[in-house]
């Protein structure tokens, strides 16, 4: 495709009306609603304490939605192609931003980690949006360089190595869980580009045994990494946290024991409001509640993969894998952070997306959602060009 063919494809794209996603629309209202109402309940009692205001956490967070929703807005105006161009220059901020925020005076250093970069009245966690940016160089380079990723080792391992410099950025943060996520998504997008399996699982093996050897190197990191196995053996300590959020989830029941009326968010379960909300809505909602929030993510992931078939069909390749990325990175996210609460995985201080407190996370999670939705438009504008281009297709 040249220069003129896109632009043009650009302009006739913008000249239609825009195609709104009604069912990726209706998931993430449902899940910011729900997301409103569990900020609230959890987090008013240590909000009444400790900053006088029990509404304090729930003006904010819906503060955050309102600006996340108007840049995801502006980001249904901004092609796809814009992305694909600039993925480079996007992937030198990535970098810029992970570096800068290792730095002291710079990065702000919270509860032991230095993931946040003080900007005006507010801290912004960086790897939220460096994780998107490297992902979207990754989505460009399995367009640009499909023959090579497809037919040679070679061709998969220059954008695994980018992966594992961007890894070894978050980790020196530290932040585990967000390396996992960016490491899984992106063999994810890599493997379905068309990287043969047997590339794919030798890097990926070669990647999990790195993971492995810094695990076990590190006995803070081993720590923290098996001591979800038996939290019961250090319930006032490093347990304290799981065993909180195993209690929430326990008493909920069936139908849990009403909204707002959760025990454990009363100064006990710590990060009540943005880790661990999960857990607060599983005591006063109950499994209905539990399940109706899981149906709600499983519909949404399976919403952004059909936006991703639909894509390919389309021939619009770049915004099939960027979609295909959004896709794993949420069902991922989703299901690591619903696995910490329930203690069957180790705690990584991920965010649950759409529903837990943080403005990083959700402002960075509504921008790619604008992503999607433009996406959608573009498949469905070059489905109706497709249909005028056919004899009889015009009316």
């Amino acid at each position: 495709m040249n220069a003129t063919t896109l632009t043009h494809g650009m302009r006739a794209r913008e000249r239609m009306p825009f195609a709104w996603d009604g069912i990726t629309l209706g998931l993430v209202a449902a899940l910011l609603l729900v997301g409103l109402i569990m900020v609230t309940s959890a987090s008013m009692s240590i909000a009444a304490k400790d900053l006088g205001d029990p509404f304090y956490f729930l003006e904010r967070q819906f503060a955050f939605g309102l600006f996340g929703v108007a840049g995801a807005w502006c980001l249904t105006r901004v092609p796809a192609e814009v992305w694909d161009r600039y993925s480079f220059a996007l992937l030198l901020l990535a970098g810029v931003l992970l570096t800068l925020v290792l730095i002291p005076g710079l990065g702000a250093k919270i509860n032991g980690a230095r993931r946040w970069m003080r900007i005006g009245p507010m801290n912004f966690q960086v790897s939220e949006l460096a994780k998107v940016l490297v992902l979207i160089w990754v989505c460009s380079y399995c367009v640009r360089k499909r023959a090579e990723l497809e037919q040679t080792l070679p061709g998969l391992l220059k954008p695994v190595a980018l992966l594992i410099v961007a890894a070894a950025l978050l980790l020196a943060e530290p932040d585990f869980g967000a390396a996992t996520v960016l490491i899984v998504t992106g063999f994810a997008v890599l493997f379905v580009a068309g990287a043969r399996l047997r590339y794919v699982l030798m890097s990926l093996s070669a990647v999990a045994a790195a993971f492995t050897v810094l695990a076990l190197t590190s006995a803070y990191r081993w720590k923290r990494i098996t001591g979800f196995m038996h939290p019961w053996d250090d319930p006032f300590n490093g347990g304290f946290q799981l065993t909180q959020s195993l209690i929430a989830i326990g008493r909920g029941g069936w139908f849990g024991v009403g909204l707002g009326s959760s025990v454990q968010k009363l100064f006990y379960l710590p990060e009540a409001h943005t880790d661990f909300v999960f857990a607060v809505l599983a005591e006063e909602l109950g499994l209905v509640g539990v399940i109706g929030v899981i149906a709600l993510f499983l519909a949404l992931v399976w919403r952004a993969f059909q936006i991703s078939r639909m894509a390919a069909q389309a021939g619009l390749r770049f915004q099939s894998y960027l979609a295909l990325a959004f896709a794993v990175w949420l069902g991922l996210q989703a299901t690591v952070n619903i696995g910490v609460n329930m203690g069957v995985l180790p705690t990584k201080g991920l965010t649950l997306p759409l529903l837990s407190y943080g403005r990083s996370s959700l402002i960075v999670s509504l921008g790619w959602l604008g992503v999607l939705l433009r996406i959608y438009h573009e498949v469905k504008c070059t489905s109706r060009s497709a249909v005028m281009r056919v004899p009889g297709g015009a009316r």
